[in-house]
């Protein structure tokens, strides 16, 4: 005779032991009274201390805890060995929750925030300068800028995740102030020399000097107030941290490098676009 096991819950002083299940009373279809231990076999077996059901089907959780690498990668190579090793028998299905489905919806999130924003620095550019490629010198200076916030990731050991992408967007919003400012320095002084008739190269070369000396020590200064209230959120140890640092770092690895190609790459190039040809 086949056996399948039935789940049931009797009040306690029926399931306090086996012996009392046993003697459990019970009516057969012809009206005699019987015990449970007549019928059927007690005893005890392991098993799953409760029975989970989503959208009404009966599920298992499987807890992975990730420590040493990142979890995109990491939930990748889960499924390439569940698929490759694991046989699932009909009406069964595996998907993967908790963290990596929210960085997956993150993930999906900035795959169109990410151009929007640069889309929307670069309008502004436009509506600053009036020129595509004054507006364009300072969008190709971005990648480089960002270059600091990308080794100081490499350096902390920190890897790429929805709070440094947050971090990077907000980089990206200085730098491009950053090169604005400069810019406009640099338009000014070019602009003073045109009207008072200097057309010379030797003229744009000392009105690029003049206007990017001006920039020199307010830069300094917020570069200065930005990195010292960043770094003790990126020596932070509190509730938090994790997640506060890796937004911090792309912005203290940028304070690095945006200021010294707004200073000195720049200049340059609107020395190369300017100049006589």
């Amino acid at each position: 005779m086949a056996r399948y096991p039935i789940n049931l819950r009797y009040p306690r002083e029926w399931r306090d032991s086996p012996q009392a299940l046993q003697r459990l009373p019970m009516l057969t279809a012809s009206g005699q009274q019987i015990t449970l231990g007549a019928v059927a076999d007690i005893g005890v077996s392991a098993g799953p201390p409760m029975l989970r059901s989503e959208n009404g089907r009966l599920s298992g959780w499987v807890y992975v805890d990730v420590r040493g690498r990142d979890l995109a990668s990491t939930a990748r190579d889960l499924q390439q060995q569940v698929a490759r090793q694991v046989k699932l028998k009909a009406g069964m299905t595996v998907s993967y929750s908790g963290q990596y489905e929210f960085l997956e919806r993150a993930n999906a999130r900035l795959m169109w925030v990410v151009p929007a924003t640069l889309l929307i620095i670069f309008v502004l550019l436009y509506l600053t300068f009036g020129r595509f490629s004054e507006a364009g010198l300072i969008m190709l200076t971005l990648p480089f800028a960002l270059s600091g916030g990308v080794w100081l990731l490499y350096l902390l050991d920190f890897n790429l995740s929805v709070a440094t992408g947050v971090g990077f967007i907000a980089l990206a919003g200085v730098s491009a102030e950053f090169g604005v400012i400069m810019l406009l320095y640099l338009k000014n002084a070019w602009t003073a020399r045109q009207d008072a008739g200097s057309e010379e190269d030797r003229d744009l070369l000392e009105a690029i000097g003049e206007g990017a000396v001006l920039r020199v020590r307010p830069k300094v200064m917020t570069v200065a107030v930005i990195i010292a209230g960043l770094l003790p959120i990126l020596w932070g140890s509190g509730t938090g941290s994790e997640v506060m640092k890796r937004i911090a770092a792309p912005m203290v690895g940028g304070m690095i490098t945006a200021p010294l190609l707004s200073m000195l790459v720049l200049p340059a190039a609107y020395w190369l676009m300017k100049r006589r040809r």
